[in-house]
């Protein structure tokens, strides 16, 4: 039937063909030679379809008849066991692709750098007391003693320089507590692995020489844990970033509040 109802289909072409072969000839006359042009790519589309009717289909793979066995249960678990591998092996392949697409789509970490960028919001100056925010002592007195550099603070610290002009400064009692602080700061390395010098970490006797310190660097920001020296520089510096373990119920609005210099940049 397949046959017959291909054979009446090519008769059909070639009727058509004739026709249209009759019909040009009559029309060759009067046809400039553009239309002509179309017309022989028409005739031409219908010869190669023809044709392509005409071919024989190639021949058929013959799937590999499979030997039959004898029932046995080996042969039951076999069966289920070749029926159920390709699931496994479409299972393995969607879950891998999903992978990949969830990979490529994970947001991207950003880095340090880029986060102490946004958070100081592309201020290029900066100031920062040493008590209580880079040093793990918190009065002159215990600076005295002794100097350390918070271990959690330095990377960021590092990051800090590389990318602000910072000026480090403190209150101190006499000359070797200034030598003290100097000494934990190198030995750190602040001042050979980032770009704060020695001539930037700057020392006073009393809390407003700190302020007027600050007043006369005109930083965009200012880190400090002294609620008073925060209050009096709002009106003067842009931004204000005060360390403290409690917020107070009032503030400038340009006044940011963190327990810790890390906390603030979300490093820990």
């Amino acid at each position: 039937m397949a046959d017959n109802s291909k054979e009446e289909f090519l008769q059909l072409v070639k009727r058509f063909g004739a026709f249209l072969t009759f019909k040009i000839s009559n029309l060759f006359q009067r046809l400039d030679s553009r239309s002509v042009g179309a017309l022989a790519g028409l005739a031409f589309a219908i010869v190669f379809t023809w044709r392509i009717m005409r071919s024989p289909s190639g021949p058929q793979r013959r799937s590999p008849k499979r030997q039959a066995t004898a029932p046995s249960s080996s042969g039951v678990s076999n069966a289920n066991a070749d029926s159920a591998l390709p699931v496994v092996a479409a299972s393995s392949e969607d879950s891998t692709a999903q992978n990949v697409i969830d990979e490529f789509f994970q947001p991207v970490k950003p880095t340090l750098g880029q986060i102490v960028r946004q958070r100081l919001s592309e201020g290029r100056k900066v100031t920062c007391r040493l008590f209580g925010v880079i040093l793990e002592e918190t009065s002159p007195e215990e600076l005295q003693k002794q100097a350390t550099v918070r271990s959690s603070v330095l990377e960021l610290l590092l990051e800090i320089t590389k990318f602000c002009d910072l000026y480090l400064m403190e209150r101190v009692l006499d000359d070797e507590s200034e030598k003290k602080a100097l000494l934990a700061l190198e030995d750190a390395g602040v001042f050979t692995s980032g770009g704060l010098v020695k001539d930037k970490v700057l020392f006073c006797s009393t809390e407003n020489g700190r302020t007027s310190f600050v007043r006369q660097l005109e930083p965009d920001w200012h880190i400090d844990t002294n609620p008073e020296i925060i209050t009096q520089l709002a009106r003067f510096i842009k931004y204000q970033l005060q360390i403290s373990p409690t917020k107070p119920e009032r503030s400038a609005s340009n006044v940011y509040f963190s327990s810790s210099l890390e906390q603030f940049f979300g490093c820990v």
